[in-house]
């Protein structure tokens, strides 16, 4: 039903609170309440309901929107409470019926963009100090629970009816794709062997024994359930005022929409140009770095508020890089370069470390540190190219530490430069910096970096192994070229096992085993036949007839 050609029109994340259709987003200060109010003829493509506040891609995307806003146009908010709209449901979690006719392509990417959305409230949590309550009234199941197990806090009403559930394996023959499984033993340190059976049960599991089994924080019946809420909204926002106390907190900045232009195989943003060659299933995204000074004092950043290019740039690029995955996913190289003034680049980074005490600059940064690990779990590969003209500097060479390979062009007019955001503002997901990881096992090449100072000639940049290879101009567009061609002409599902396995070297956390499980796991159970096949349970299911397995375990 759901091919992988691109839509017309194209991808938008260009959404508000004003225009959401599954959303309604209320602030009173220092609290806000979200909402779930999906509609079920608004799904993000035609062909299914979305019954029982099921969610698809639409869904999902308004929800990113909401979390981004509170964090940037309301930081004064403290608490955030999650509830249904609906008397007699949560959330019924994925639409079956929109995975079952999707692409194998789209299911693993929508299943990707929900657990970054998912990360994203935690990461308001722990970073924003903007605390998530779920507030479960009535069925909370599959995807529905992922998302209450991404809050600060779960609270279940008592009355009989509402449970919570992830009933993926026995009712679809697939994972709960969003950290489901993750959270349960690694979040919420529920016992592996009782998770095990919690799983198993599609049913799911209700009150007491709820409690008891550490699937939910509390209990109470719906006469007292409001009283509990409160209870929890006082306390976590206690949490949240030792993390950022109020007066470090606003006034917000309003979020402008990005807006990308389309001109046949270019999508033109106001700082990046991303250019599709579909014939060779190459992208090329090109940064371009502040053509100004930018705003150098804690005023001056909440001044100039969302049009500053440490914030707009990186909007863009996280808009270029979800449509990357959706729009363009026979794309399998993305060629990253830079253009522009790289000593504006590091003045950015300078003025956002000068200020790290002030909120916006820690959301800035924080910002940018989640659009660069959405580069990281991207499934494509990436080249960055260091020519002349480029402006790898700071914040914007984490690109280039981010790509599976860096070529530079061995010319005296060519250099990039580290800033201090390179040494580990802007984490990965197992928690190094990608100097870390690009270096790891060898902790004394990072002191080594760190007294590097100024620009660092190409020549430097491949001995300290900073760059791939190294080329001179005789050689470069012919290296480069025949790179690109070989890198495209490679088995995708190859690569996408490769990158995956080389772009996380060293200890786990939550979230990268969630990542990693997605992609080894989730992406091999949505092509087995007992899943996806005619008679697979995700195809059946609805049907009045019972899936089909093939027994054999590999």
């Amino acid at each position: 039903m759901f091919e992988n050609a691109q839509r017309e029109p194209p991808l938008s994340l260009d959404v508000h609170p004003s225009r959401y259709r599954h959303w309604k987003l209320e602030v009173d200060r220092e609290n806000a309440a979200l909402y779930m109010r999906v509609d079920p003829h608004g799904g993000f493509r035609p062909g299914y309901e979305l019954k029982l506040n099921s969610y698809d891609l639409g869904v999902d995307i308004e929800l990113a929107d909401a979390i981004d806003r509170l964090r940037f146009e309301h930081p004064e908010v403290k608490v955030v409470l999650l509830r249904s709209a609906y008397d007699r449901v949560f959330c019924a979690g994925a639409n079956i019926y929109m995975l079952a006719g999707s692409s194998h392509g789209f299911k693993v990417n929508f299943c990707k963009f929900t657990n970054e959305t998912r990360l994203a409230i935690e990461d308001a949590s722990c970073v924003s100090g903007q605390k998530y309550i779920a507030a479960i009234s009535g069925p909370c199941a599959g995807g529905g629970y992922e998302l209450a197990l991404a809050c600060d806090a779960i609270l279940l009403v008592d009355d009989g009816h509402s449970a919570v559930s992830l009933p993926e394996v026995s009712l679809l023959g697939v994972l709960p794709g969003t950290g489901g499984l993750t959270r349960l033993v690694d979040k919420r340190k529920v016992r592996r062997d009782i998770a095990d059976l919690f799983c198993t049960m599609s049913e799911g599991v209700r009150g007491k024994r709820a409690l008891e089994w550490g699937l939910v924080d509390a209990i109470a019946p719906k006469s007292r359930f409001e009283a509990l809420v409160s209870e929890y909204v006082a306390r976590l926002a206690q949490e949240a005022q030792a993390i950022r106390p109020s007066h470090k907190r606003g006034p917000g900045i309003g979020l402008e929409p990005i807006a990308p232009q389309f001109d046949g195989s270019l999508v033109r943003y106001r700082h990046l140009l991303l250019e599709i060659d579909a014939s060779r299933r190459v992208a090329y995204l090109t940064i371009f770095a502040p053509d100004s000074a930018p705003p150098a004092s804690a005023e001056a950043i909440q001044n100039e508020g969302a049009s500053q290019w440490s914030i707009r740039a990186f909007r863009e690029l996280d808009d270029a890089l979800v449509r990357l995955r959706f729009d363009y996913p026979e794309i399998g190289l993305v060629v990253l370069q830079t253009q522009g003034d790289g000593h504006r680049v590091l003045e950015a980074d300078l003025a956002l470390l000068g200020n790290k005490d002030h909120w916006l600059a820690q959301e800035i940064i924080a910002l940018q540190a989640r659009v660069l690990r959405r580069l990281d779990v991207t499934s494509k590969s990436f080249f960055a190219l260091i020519d002349k003209g480029s402006a790898f500097v700071g914040s914007l060479f984490e690109l280039a530490l981010a790509s599976d390979r860096i070529y530079i062009l061995d010319n005296e007019a060519v250099s990039i430069q580290l800033s201090p955001l390179n040494f580990g503002l802007l984490p990965m997901h197992h928690g190094l910096s990608r100097l870390e990881a690009r270096f790891y096992g060898d902790p004394g090449k990072l002191d080594e970096l760190r007294r590097v100072g100024g620009p660092i000639s190409a020549k430097e940049a491949v001995g300290l192994g900073l760059a791939t290879v190294g080329l001179d101009e005789i050689d470069w567009e012919d290296d480069v070229r025949i790179a690109i061609e070989e890198r495209a002409s490679l088995s995708p599902d190859a690569l996408t096992g490769m990158e995956a396995s080389l772009r996380f070297p060293g200890p786990e956390t939550m979230q990268s085993k969630i990542f990693a499980r997605l992609s080894a796991w989730q992406n091999w159970i949505f092509q087995r036949p007992n899943a996806v096949g005619p008679e697979g349970a995700l195809t059946r299911y609805g049907q009045p007839e019972r899936p089909v397995f093939s027994w054999t375990r590999c």
